[in-house]
């Protein structure tokens, strides 16, 4: 059996009547219960072979860190299991690959030898045995407990410590009994919000970020086109329009015979773990990672008006049908109709054209003016992958990232980039390792050596400079003004009010020696909401000083919003897509930067990277001084 995968033997399912029995099984062999097990699991086979994914790790680590932050364990250690689960949920390639590779797993950034040790040990075994022997001190159904706003793990800790609570279902019980107000910090609108919230997050459907989602999406659909009956199969849904996140994927296929067989395949796929329902035109299926997919199979004359219906927002596709309306046409996901006669939906084409528009890209369709600009032939040539030239914002093992100068340097050759800015963090983010004055000149020195025998590539010189709390930047003029580029970042005092940061983050953007404002929110999709930040400010006064915003292509960051790049366009203001690589890998980052350039209207004018060197230097001198 290869290494990535292992063989669980489970009891007979029949004998497992309820959850906690199922749990406890689970929790016996040193598994974490799929998150839909919360809901209702149903197991149809007692042996099951499960592939490692990338999710399955980041959320063992992610479980570590809750775990050991209840247990009072060194933040700094919680905080490096934290790290690694962002680090291993933002790559672009399996782990399970690296490991059957046998690659070093600590090129990654944040992953030591520590922490590569348990990866290896999750992607071999399934399990670690850190893991293991915190579920012996504390219940792993703790975890539930983080989720309610409000609950940090002091507070956790007097739960379980002082009224046994150990899951959400005994939290309820006690918030409805009244027995939680008897706990310091805690009283009767803290109870009133427990319950509201639990409410809330039994109606919730967890959200994936895109990046996870094509982990699961992509090999899935090339699963389905390996039938030889499949014709055509495409994911639709907001997964094609380049959503940051999505909350199940659609999938559409035509078949050369019957449905049948392709939904045989389909419900067999060995990720699926609940079939939901199955027929021989619509299946829906459970995957092990609580990703919900919903199977349509259809007949190819209609296959380009179900993509449209199944790829739009609602809002667009209602604003589709009334333009057909209007034209006495009705249109549906089998097509379009003039009277009881089917005139076009074999393509997407045919449904716009039937209503007088051009084909609209998929990113678009939001119902935020595509259609008036498609009508008047005004829509964007979004920019694509191959549009880019270089990357402005990089790490490299000076500071958190994990690969040096020279390896990122081949990783970009390799990726036909035609510059690369390194950009460390500055001295005040110690736990990155950031550069003070004599360590960035060293590098300086370093590139300007490396660029003396590199081919095709010419590296710039920068650094990822903190903006503190009153907008001053954390290293010297003397330093900054030697620099081909100053990208300023806030990374602490993310609570200030909105009026503070704001005009914290103007002061940072007037100094003499400022290129590029990073990440401009701070936000984390999924783990930590944007400070409070009046953006339209920001990017005024970005068009007034004339620097530039980044959208910064990590995954779990994909910041600027595509709101912002859009308004961003409208004053003016290039935007830098760029991958915040700390690894080779991460210069992959870029395509999920493209695919919220392209929700954003981005064309490949409006944004700094696309421009040849000889061109980007002298916007570059612009902003420095």
């Amino acid at each position: 059996m290869p290494a990535h995968l292992r063989l669980v033997l489970l009891p007979d399912p029949r004998t497992l009547k309820t959850e906690s029995q199922m749990r406890r099984v689970y929790t016996g062999l040193g598994l974490r219960p799929p998150p839909n097990l919360e809901w209702g699991y149903h197991l149809t086979s007692n042996a099951l072979t499960m592939p490692i994914h990338n999710e399955d790790i980041a959320d063992i680590f992610d479980e570590l860190a809750d775990l050991l932050e209840i247990e009072g364990a060194n933040p700094f250690r919680v905080r490096a299991y934290r790290n690694a689960a962002r680090t291993v949920r933002g790559l672009g390639r399996e782990l399970r690959e690296w490991v059957d590779e046998g690659r070093d797993l600590t090129e990654l950034p944040g992953i030591g030898k520590d922490l590569a040790e348990k990866i290896h040990e999750i992607v071999t075994t399934g399990r670690t045995s850190a893991l293991d022997e915190l579920h012996k001190s504390l219940p792993p159904t703790l975890e539930q407990l983080l989720k309610i706003p409000g609950l940090g793990p002091k507070k956790v800790k007097a739960l379980y410590q002082e009224l046994g609570i150990q899951d959400l279902a005994a939290l309820e019980q006690a918030a409805r009994e009244g027995r939680l107000r008897t706990l310091p910090g805690f009283g009767a609108k803290t109870e009133a919000k427990i319950l509201e919230t639990i409410a809330s997050h039994r109606k919730k459907k967890r959200r994936f970020l895109r990046s996870t989602a094509m982990h699961y999406a992509e090999p899935l659909a090339d699963y389905l086109r390996a039938d030889p009956g499949a014709a055509e199969v495409v994911v639709a849904g907001s997964y094609r329009r380049g959503r940051e996140t999505v909350g199940d994927l659609d999938i559409l296929v035509t078949t050369g015979g019957p449905g049948e067989a392709i939904m045989d395949r389909f419900v067999a796929y060995d990720e699926v773990t609940e079939v939901v329902s199955k027929g021989s035109t619509r299946s829906t299926v459970i995957l092990r990672c609580g990703l919900q997919v919903d199977l349509r199979v259809v007949e190819a004359a209609s296959f380009g008006a179900a993509l449209h219906y199944f790829t739009g927002s609602k809002a667009h596709n209602i604003e589709v049908r009334r333009l057909g309306q209007h034209a006495g046409l009705k249109i549906n996901e089998y097509g379009v109709f003039e009277g009881e006669r089917q005139i076009a939906g074999r393509t997407e084409q045919s449904v716009f054209k039937s209503v007088g528009l051009p084909w609209i890209p998929p990113e678009l369709r939001e119902a935020r003016g595509e259609i008036d600009a498609a009508r008047l032939h005004e829509l964007p040539e979004l920019i694509e992958l191959k549009d880019l030239k270089g990357s402005l914002h990089n790490h490299t093992t000076a500071s958190d990232g994990h690969a040096t100068v020279h390896e990122m340097a081949r990783g970009a050759q390799g990726r036909g980039l035609r510059y690369l800015t390194i950009t460390e963090h500055s001295r005040s983010l110690t736990v990155a390792k950031g550069l003070d004055p004599d360590r960035l000149l060293a590098q300086m020195d370093e590139i300007d050596h490396l660029n003396g025998r590199l081919k095709g590539l010419t590296l710039l010189k920068g650094i990822e400079v903190d903006i503190l709390e009153d907008g001053s930047l954390d290293l010297p003029d003397g330093v900054l003004r030697r620099l081909d580029l100053v990208v300023g970042a806030v990374h602490s005092h993310f609570g200030l009010s909105r009026t503070r940061q704001t005009e914290r983050i103007l002061r940072a953007m007037d100094h003499r020696y400022f290129s590029i404002l990073a990440h401009p929110t701070g936000r984390l999709l999924l783990e930590r909401d944007p400070y409070e930040v009046d953006l339209e400010r920001i990017i005024e006064h970005a068009r007034q000083r004339g620097c530039f915003l980044e959208l910064n292509a990590q995954p779990s960051r994909l910041d600027l919003t595509d709101v912002y790049c859009r308004m961003a366009r409208g004053e003016g203001v290039l935007v830098a897509i760029n991958s915040d690589a700390h690894s080779v890998d991460d210069l992959d980052n870029l395509q999920f930067g493209i695919s919220q350039a392209r929700r954003g209207w981005l064309e490949p004018r409006d944004v700094l990277n696309t421009r040849p060197l000889n061109a980007l230097r002298p916007l570059l001198r612009q902003t420095m001084g």
